[in-house]
């Protein structure tokens, strides 16, 4: 039997996760069943369970992908200088905006089961903390450069700047995916303009 690469298996784990979201797209996350990934997919329940044991595990599984693509992005964009806290959050919603898939209303549907699903909840945990971890280098290397803004404690002006700035992403979703004439460019360009530089 030919051995099977580790980029076989991405690559698979990537085609289930993308018959995820067309199922969650069309079904909302909480109706999906593991039975309409598998029809989506085109897959064997073995192929699937073999990648992923739950929703839940998907669904963490997607959210690392794009939290690793917004760190990547966000990496780019600092180059030789540290990103202002706003250009931080324009640059996470640009990312968010950038994926094919039009998350939103899908976010909006995780956040509201979270509060009544354990599982869920854990994994949305997990899911913002590294979402914190990922934008904690930059905030701290601007406050570094800025002890106008952030005295002489940088640690503890990012531990106190980044829940506010994560704030500020659900307020973009929420208006994305509810409010018919909602200007997400506006709202992306007014951020920095917000926020300390």
């Amino acid at each position: 039997m030919p051995k099977v690469t580790e980029a076989y298996r991405d690559a698979r784990r990537d085609e289930i996760a993308a018959a995820a979201l067309r199922c969650f797209a069309a079904k909302g996350f909480h109706r999906t069943s593991m039975a309409d990934i598998i029809a989506e997919s085109g897959l064997s329940a073995g192929a699937i369970y073999g990648h992923f044991e739950s929703k839940e595990a998907l669904l963490s599984t997607v959210a690392a992908r794009i939290l690793s693509a917004r760190g990547n992005e966000l990496d780019a964009l600092s180059g030789d200088h540290p990103l202002a806290p706003g250009e931080v959050v324009a640059a996470l919603i640009a990312g968010i905006r950038s994926e094919p898939f039009d998350a939103t209303g899908l976010l909006l549907q995780v956040w509201a089961e979270a509060a009544i699903n354990p599982e869920l909840r854990e994994v949305l945990q997990g899911v913002l903390m590294r979402a914190r971890a990922t934008i904690r280098p930059h905030v701290l290397a601007w406050a570094e450069l800025h002890p106008e803004h952030s005295g002489d404690d940088p640690h503890g002006y990012a531990d106190r700047v980044i829940p506010v700035l994560m704030g500020l992403l659900p307020g973009f979703i929420v208006q994305r995916a509810v409010i018919d004439d909602f200007d997400a460019d506006a709202y992306v360009a007014t951020i920095p303009a917000l926020l300390p530089r």
